[in-house]
């Protein structure tokens, strides 16, 4: 029964998303493929994914115990805090403290953390700003 309610959850995310990526003002600048194509395929692949639950249920799953949970939240409000704190921070160091958060709870050493997240950090920024040209949020230092 669970896996039926996470597809009916997921099926209803997935049209609000769509919806959602349907109403994007295009600009006059846009290219063939346009805005509303990325999101239109992301939206698709999840409906997908939560149709196959829905038709196809696990018939005994297996939950975390609670603790695990917990970390499944806290993981989900490092993230929304990710989002809100990007435009603040910027990407560099909004993106680290969020890599260097979710490596140490999947186990990886604090010090080694560290090093994960200011590498994926540093790495994302140099192929997405300075290869590929593209914008990224900047942060109170200009980077």
């Amino acid at each position: 029964m669970s896996d039926r309610i996470f597809g009916g959850i997921g099926l209803l995310i997935a049209i609000i998303f769509a919806w959602q990526a349907t109403i994007i003002q295009e600009s006059f600048m846009s290219d063939a493929v346009g805005p509303k194509t990325f999101p239109l395929v992301i939206a698709c692949v999840m409906a997908l994914s939560s149709v196959y639950f829905l038709i196809k249920p696990d018939p005994a799953p297996s939950w975390p115990a609670a603790g695990r949970l917990a970390e499944l939240f806290f993981a989900a409000l490092v993230m929304i805090a990710y989002a809100q704190l990007l435009p603040v921070l910027g990407f560099l160091i909004a993106t680290t403290f969020a890599a260097m958060y979710l490596t140490w709870r999947l186990g990886t050493p604090p010090l080694q953390s560290v090093v994960v997240g200011v590498g994926t950090s540093v790495g994302i920024y140099v192929v997405f700003k300075l290869i590929l040209g593209l914008s990224l949020a900047s942060g109170p230092f200009g980077f």
